[in-house]
């Protein structure tokens, strides 16, 4: 709920700054408790919708986290109109942590790319000098129905493929096992169910790969007149082929949900956040699940040894108090070994994942004043005063202590509500909406250990994307129909603008951050490359473009900007792939891709490949002056469903 800018007094970050936040009470404990059993459990949630009902407290609308997100995928998804081993060493993906690969829509495996596309695995040979398309199988078991389900994100360990979706139609996070045989070609292995409420996000991932590992963030959402809410609890069930809820088993008991002492709010929605781990050894999953009882709002943050879930909600002011309404917010530590979570009580709001940081010792948040967490759109309508909360983790406890004054740090605010964020090295850089018009910057460039103010930055252009390149950083964003592209310079004295690039006539064409990818090539040296559409194409649901255009490469050197050229998506496309499930590309379509020193481009249901020619130096000139480079198109395929030979462009699945 937006806050009445008329009868605000004072804001949550405001007072959490100037130490009017609540104090913990006490030595806490080190960690949550959980609930003793099951009739202790049901009796707190009997409470709570008790306490609602006398209140008469009317429902609120259907919450994104649950099937209302289905009403709104179907009806963004009419708009759109669509047409007819993990090592570090092998990734291709922007990932936030080192060590911690993420859903994605495209993976290398060794001698192979696999990509998941609208219902679909593919295959396509890189090894050695190869770019051939291979096999193709439905990401979903044979002889299922796949009408109601998405299939979102691919992760892939050794042979292990593993498809992560959500289905409506057979209740929850759908969870498929596939083999990579040593041809290319793919076999399917089983399918599991994993009982929850939509977990989609314009801007997060639902699924993680650490080593072997397989973590899962699922919430379930509790309404306050729902009957019964334990029996919507996580479950989970190896599918054979049930067309009903038939063989689901509970996995959180009683005493493995955790909760602060806060009583929940009547008429508010609650949610149990849950965390699900499982080893990839064989296709019966072993599955360990830890949840936290909290307010519906959340993000969440997955570092190498925790999960960080950040809830929140809002009190609504009783009619005779002139108190505004302020949010309620908790930040859980999950630890990944299975010990017991911990909790502190704050306040304000996380952006999305990007606003985490797990530091050594101290766990770092950038925050605004308001906001609904992530689920569906939610990460692009934050508002408000912002700060940084830095608190160290010995600071987690039993969930009553609160992050004190010394803990939070007001920062400058920017415009707008789709604020993008990043931590860079020492740095965090936060940046906003159009610079057109604004008297303010339109970025900033923090210290977030160091006791210094923010530097602003003002690169004359909205921040739509904030990226590392390497040790320095990238802001991207659009002004008066082009791209421009503004190098950030980070050392431990400053923060400034250096090298700059525009793209006249385009705008990204992909927001999700697996969208971008810079390959270093030295410190001060790499190629970074970014889906880009013509500025004022028809774009589809949350500002993707449908169907893909292009993907432009930029070289770096110093910070200094030149343009390679882009490698370009056939004009017309595929249009009748006979799509039969996740017909919309949520996570978008296009990804840049470097494979040693080949530089490749997805785009749809095509890869093209390109060579960079020239580099060097002219005679007598300086080194820094380097000669004109350009990307040349040097092959293409389409792996396109039902394709054939056409412009000799070979796809294996023709007639």
């Amino acid at each position: 709920m937006p806050i009445d800018r008329r009868t605000l007094l004072t804001s949550t970050l405001a007072l959490a700054a100037s130490g009017l936040v609540p104090a913990a009470r006490g030595a806490p404990a080190s960690h949550l408790a959980a609930y003793l059993d099951e009739s202790q459990l049901r009796e707190a949630l009997e409470r709570w919708q008790a306490r609602s009902r006398a209140q008469s407290v009317p429902p609120r609308r259907p919450s994104a986290l649950g099937q209302g997100g289905l009403a709104m995928k179907e009806e963004a998804a009419k708009a759109a109109a669509p047409a007819a081993d993990s090592a570090a060493a092998q990734s291709i993906t922007n990932v936030q942590t080192a060590g911690v690969d993420e859903g994605g829509i495209v993976k290398r495996a060794g001698d192979f790319l696999i990509v998941l596309r609208r219902g679909r695995l593919f295959t396509v040979r890189v090894g050695g000098d190869a770019l051939q398309p291979v096999a193709a199988l439905d990401a979903y078991a044979p002889g299922s129905d796949p009408q109601g389900a998405w299939y979102d994100e691919l992760l892939v360990s050794g042979r292990d493929v593993v498809v992560i979706g959500y289905s409506y139609a057979r209740g929850g996070t759908e969870i498929g096992l596939f083999e990579l045989r040593g041809d290319g070609s793919l076999a399917y292995r089983a399918t599991h169910h994993l009982r929850s409420f939509d977990y989609y996000s314009s801007r997060n991932y639902a699924s993680r790969l650490i080593g072997r590992r397989l973590v899962f963030y699922t919430p379930t959402l509790l309404s306050p007149w729902g009957a019964q809410p334990w029996l919507q609890f996580p479950a989970w069930r190896r599918w054979r082929g049930e067309v009903d809820a038939a063989g689901f088993k509970r996995i959180v008991p009683a005493t493995r949900i955790y909760r602060t002492d806060d009583e929940f709010e009547p008429g508010q929605p609650l949610a149990l956040h849950t965390v699900t781990t499982c080893e990839l050894e064989g296709d019966d999953l072993r599955t360990e699940s830890t949840a936290v009882l909290g307010p519906a709002g959340r993000v969440f943050y997955v570092s190498q040894g925790s999960v960080y879930v950040w809830t929140s909600a809002w009190r609504r002011a009783g009619a005779h108090r002139a108190e505004p309404t302020q949010p309620l917010s908790a930040v859980f530590r999950l630890p990944l070994d299975g010990a017991a979570p911990s909790a502190l009580k704050t306040a304000g709001v996380p952006i999305d994942q990007l606003s985490f940081l797990e530091d050594g010792n101290h766990l770092n948040v950038l925050l605004r004043e308001s906001g609904r967490g992530e689920g569906m759109w939610s990460s692009e309508s934050t508002a408000g005063s912002m700060a940084l909360l830095r608190v160290p983790l010995a600071e987690f406890g039993d969930g009553r202590g609160a992050a004190g004054r010394e803990h939070y740090r007001r920062v400058p605010a920017v415009r707008g509500h789709a604020v993008q964020n990043r931590f860079v090295g020492d740095w965090l850089l936060y940046g906003g909406g159009a610079a057109r018009g604004f008297d303010g910057a339109a970025a900033y460039a923090l210290r977030f250990a160091a006791d210094v103010d923010a530097v602003a930055l003002s690169p004359g252009h909205a921040v739509e994307r904030i990226e590392a390149l390497g040790r320095d950083a990238l802001l991207v964003g659009s002004l008066d129909g082009d791209l421009h592209f503004s190098a950030v310079r980070l050392n431990r004295a400053a923060a400034r603008l250096a090298g700059r690039h525009l793209q006249r006539g385009v705008a990204q064409g992909e927001t999700r951050t697996h969208g971008f990818f810079y390959r270093a090539q030295s410190d001060d040296d790499g190629v970074l490359g970014l889906p880009v559409l013509a500025a004022g194409a028809r774009r589809g649901v949350h500002s993707r473009a449908q169907g893909a255009a292009s993907v432009l490469f930029l070289r770096n050197r110093g910070l200094s900007f030149t343009s390679l050229g882009a490698l370009s998506a056939s004009e017309g496309g595929v249009r009748d792939d006979a799509c039969k499930a996740s017909c919309v590309d949520w996570y978008g379509n296009a990804r840049p891709i470097f494979l040693g020193e080949r530089v490749l481009a997805l785009m749809g249901y095509e890869i093209v490949e390109g060579r960079i020619e020239g580099g060097g130096w002219h005679f007598g000139q300086s080194p820094d002056t380097p000669w004109f480079e350009r990307l040349v198109e040097r092959r293409r395929v389409s792996f396109a469903p039902g394709g054939t030979w056409r412009e000799g462009r070979y796809s294996p699945f023709g007639n």
